[in-house]
C-alpha cells in the first residue's frame, strides 16, 4: 500500500530538558501526519463529521529507537497495512534523515458521535485498499 510523508520540524515544546523529544510527543507527530493524510486521500474533518463518523486510536505499539533532539527536521511515514470494514491498521515510521527513530503500529477505529463502531462508506475503503 502506498505510504504517504510528511515533514515535522522538532520545536522547543516538543523536548525535555536535555532538549530530547519527550516520548509522547512521538504520538503527536503521528496523528497530524494520519490527519494530513486524510486530507490530501479528500477526508477532511468536515467530510469526516458530516458522516457522523470520528477516527480514533483503539491501540498503539510504539518502539522508540534513537532520540530526536530540538530543531531536528523529521519525516513521518505514514501507511496503511490492513483495511476492515470499521477500522484501519496503520504503520508510522518518524526518521530523521536515513535514521529510524521510532515505529508505531497503530489501529485506528472508525466510531460514531456515541463512540460506537461504525462502518466506513465502501468508497473510503475502497480508497485506502487501493494505496
Amino acid at each position: 500500500m502506498k505510504e504517504f510523508i510528511w515533514p515535522v520540524r522538532v520545536y522547543i515544546e516538543d523536548t525535555d530538558a536535555g532538549d530530547i523529544v519527550y516520548y509522547v510527543n512521538y504520538l503527536k507527530f503521528m496523528e497530524r501526519a494520519r490527519t494530513e493524510y486524510l486530507r490530501a486521500l479528500g477526508y477532511d474533518k468536515n467530510f469526516i463529521f458530516n458522516l457522523d463518523m470520528m477516527f480514533v486510536v483503539a491501540s498503539a505499539h510504539v518502539d522508540y529507537l534513537a532520540p530526536a533532539m530540538l530543531d531536528d527536521e523529521l519525516t513521518v511515514v505514514t501507511t496503511p497495512i490492513k483495511v476492515a470494514r470499521s477500522y484501519i491498521e496503520m504503520q508510522q515510521d518518524v526518521y530523521r534523515n536515513d535514521t529510524l527513530l521510532c515505529r508505531g503500529h497503530l489501529k485506528i477505529a472508525c466510531v460514531d458521535r456515541t463512540m460506537k463502531p461504525k462502518g466506513m462508506p465502501q468508497n473510503m475503503r475502497q480508497t485506502f485498499a487501493d494505496l
